[in-house]
């Protein structure tokens, strides 16, 4: 039972690192960002071809610490994500929502079909934990990083450059009036928010202890992550934490209440477990349609709280 909730609690804390992640897109600066499980494979690949001590038929076997493998999924990141970033700059709504999916699929199937670098469908295994540590002291690292992530998007979110993606978010054309620079403040934000889902990636690997394309496919790198967000409260930080640990929940007993289906009643418990995944989204978009933190303006400079 112990070892369950210490399994729950570190994919809590990573799907809960992916959701700060998108808050800075979407929820800060109105991003439609489809492309989660892109970044999130990004992380998690670079991650383990660094920090890997052996690779037969593939890139890797570099053996660097973990520290480093974190740092390099989050530099390899940046040029990948400005450069999604600037093609997809102009775009808005469903048409980003289409280019990032788009863009997602294509680096998911790059690392399916270039087996130099990533092995192909065997995946990568033999990705250790870092400083050997067991599954509970790889729980306290993930919370942690979960913390340090949840400090730095808060300030971020408090401080004037954070003000300026709301006011992107919330009035775009006035914002621009006011002299700033839409573009470059849109992939500031792309650029951060892809970053943190990479750290995400390289957190998952070190986990897991092994990778492939099939953990990286929409419903599990995108779709979960978009309802743990609304559902949690689109715009607040501990709403994107409480929506991960609320939503995850829900997903795992979904698993054991699918099993305990009669066999012709639901013809795929994946299905099944999508439907009320979809039921519980609906009944808080209801109930409280903000999610259920909803978003806190910050004061403005000068004036009291």
């Amino acid at each position: 039972m112990i070892s369950y909730a210490v399994f729950f609690l570190t994919l809590v804390g990573i799907y809960a690192i992916l959701t700060l992640g998108l808050n800075v897109q979407w929820g800060m600066t109105g991003q439609f960002n489809i492309g989660i499980a892109g970044f999130f494979a990004v992380g998690a690949y670079s991650t383990a071809i660094l920090s890997t001590d052996r690779a037969d038929n593939w890139l890797g076997g570099f053996g660097l610490p973990f520290p480093a493998g974190l740092v390099g999924a989050i530099l390899i990141t940046i040029p990948i994500a400005w450069v999604i970033g600037r093609i997809t700059a102009n775009l808005r709504t469903d048409y980003l929502a289409i280019a990032t999916i788009g863009i997602a699929e294509i680096i998911r199937l790059f690392f399916l079909n270039e087996s130099w670098l990533s092995n192909g469908v065997r995946g990568i295994p033999g990705i250790s934990k870092p400083f050997g540590l067991g599954n509970n002291g790889y729980l306290l690292l993930v919370i942690g990083f979960v913390a340090l992530v949840y400090l730095l998007v808060e300030v971020a979110r408090r401080s004037p450059w954070g003000r300026v993606l709301r006011a992107i978010r919330d009035n775009e054309p006035a914002t621009a009036a006011a002299g700033k620079n839409i573009a470059h403040f849109r992939l500031q934000a792309f650029v951060v928010g892809s970053c943190i889902m990479a750290l995400a990636g390289a957190l998952y690997a070190h986990f897991v202890g092994f990778i492939s394309p099939e953990a990286f496919r929409p419903l599990y790198g995108t779709f979960l992550v978009w309802v743990m967000l609304i559902a949690g409260g689109s715009g607040n930080n501990l709403g994107a934490i409480l929506g991960a640990l609320v939503v995850w929940l829900v997903w795992s007993s979904t698993e054991m209440l699918a099993g305990l289906m009669p066999s012709g009643l639901v013809a795929s418990e994946s299905a099944f477990r999508i439907f009320l995944i979809g039921v519980l989204l609906q009944i808080i978009l209801v109930t409280r349609p903000s999610g259920l933190l909803p978003e806190r303006r910050p004061p403005l400079p000068g004036r009291d709280q």
